[in-house]
């Protein structure tokens, strides 16, 4: 299987701001916004390299995600110039650019209703974790 199987969905307060921040601070762009009267966005697709995060108007069915726990996790070629993107675009930077014990160069930003942002080099499925966890254990 070639395309991915996961996709993140949030809810948000004001999810036309919410787009409108993610794509000037973050870099996503729009891949589909669909929306209804009184600027209810019904469903949006935001597009970053070959991933894709679902998300819409809070209502009654789905209240707004506000960072009620966990994050989302994004693979990026240059971390840097994405912090200082971000960072310009006013982004709340919840833990600088820094470098992981397992090799991987990210950070930490918050978008303006409360969500967790991670974006960094480490690949998930690219990592040998078998190797780390035999290096782990003869440590």
């Amino acid at each position: 299987m070639n395309n991915a199987t996961i996709f993140p969905t949030l809810s948000y307060d004001d999810a036309t701001a919410a787009i409108d921040f993610l794509v000037k601070a973050f870099g996503f762009e729009r891949h589909a916004v669909y929306s209804g009267d009184e600027g209810v966005i019904h469903h949006a697709e935001l597009r970053l390299g070959n991933g894709l995060v679902m998300l819409g108007s809070a209502g009654p069915d789905a209240s707004a995600t506000r960072g009620g726990g966990g994050g989302i996790y994004v693979v990026l070629g240059d971390v840097d110039s994405h912090a200082e993107r971000a960072r310009a675009a006013g982004a709340e930077i919840t833990r600088d650019v820094h470098e992981t014990d397992y090799g991987s160069r990210e950070y930490g930003a918050r978008d303006p209703e409360g969500n967790m942002w991670h974006f960094g080099t480490y690949q998930p499925l690219d990592f040998d974790h078998a190797a780390e966890q035999e290096k782990r254990a003869t440590a």
